[in-house]
């Protein structure tokens, strides 16, 4: 496995392996990798001749200097974590390499970051955007990998790969789990023992809402009541927000006639915790993820 801390070091790897039938499949990532990054670097090991994995902890994206300076980065641990994994090439920027000078290039995709993390967190997503358009151009892939349990930013890539025609195929992972059900996350490192615990009450709440849309409800208010009933049993849970979005465009929906998110986000002591279920009104027992 080569590990690339430079720009021009990931091109001249990729010029060496420009074979007309090798497919390089890329995972973009901020390190601190878990089961989750690991489902997706699998995923593009089975399918892809080559595997690029990104570690880049991007500070475009931060709300918050504090929350940027504070974000887990372990990243020897993560390149034995790609080693094992059987990665070709570990991309490992500094922000200077990312960012020389200020930007006055920013690429922001619109209506789809209205709602949800977007109406909470202005600017994440012109970051997000950002810096997979920039990754995208220096490792050029054939194929991307990102995880449904960011629901949103997988909309967002989808739909900026189809607005300004990247020759990339998004390939969406579904979300990984832990036993008792929480979404795996590098933030669930902030949890504490006791709030630990707690967690899997997002997925808790999601999964009652997906079983009343299963057993026929069709409005999106009864949905959120539902899943909102379950939350609010631990008093710990700050929502931030809970709604049924349409899958494609992240709109909030009032009557379910296509394909849904059920969305959360809520705080619990100095984590925000994001996680969503799917639902496809045509297959009323389809899986969730």
């Amino acid at each position: 496995m080569l590990v690339a801390y430079t720009i021009q070091e990931v091109r001249d790897w990729r010029k060496s392996h420009k074979h007309a039938d090798a497919v390089l499949g890329f995972v973009p990532t901020m390190g601190a990798l878990h089961a989750g990054h690991g489902a997706l670097i699998e995923r593009a090991r089975r399918e892809c001749d080559l595997v690029v994995v990104s570690i880049f902890v991007n500070p475009i994206q931060f709300n918050q200097l504090e929350d940027y300076q504070r974000y887990p980065r372990t990243l020897e641990a993560d390149l034995a974590f790609c080693d094992q994994r059987g990665v070709d090439l570990v991309f490992a920027p500094s922000e200077q390499e990312m960012y020389p000078e200020p930007l006055d290039t920013y690429v922001e995709v619109q209506r789809l970051t209205t709602h949800l993390c977007g109406a909470f967190r202005p600017g994440h997503f012109r970051g997000v955007a950002t810096v997979v358009t920039k990754l995208f151009n220096i490792v050029q892939p054939d194929r991307a990998y990102f995880g449904e349990k960011d629901a949103q930013q997988l909309a967002v890539i989808q739909r900026m790969v189809r607005d300004l025609n990247f020759p990339i195929e998004i390939v969406p992972v579904a979300t990984v789990r832990e036993p008792d059900g929480l979404a795996m996350s590098s933030r669930n490192q902030y949890l504490t023992p006791e709030e630990r615990a707690i967690a899997p009450i997002l997925y808790q709440g999601l999964q009652a809402a997906l079983e009343l849309a299963r057993s026929g409800e069709r409005s999106a208010k009864a949905l959120v009541a539902r899943a909102r009933q379950v939350i609010e049993q631990e008093p710990a849970v700050r929502i931030e927000y809970l709604e049924v979005v349409d899958a494609q465009h992240m709109q909030p929906v009032e009557h379910i006639m296509a394909p849904v998110r059920v969305a959360v986000a809520a705080w619990l002591g100095k984590a925000r915790l994001i996680d969503n279920v799917f639902f496809d009104p045509a297959e009323k027992s389809g899986p969730e993820s």
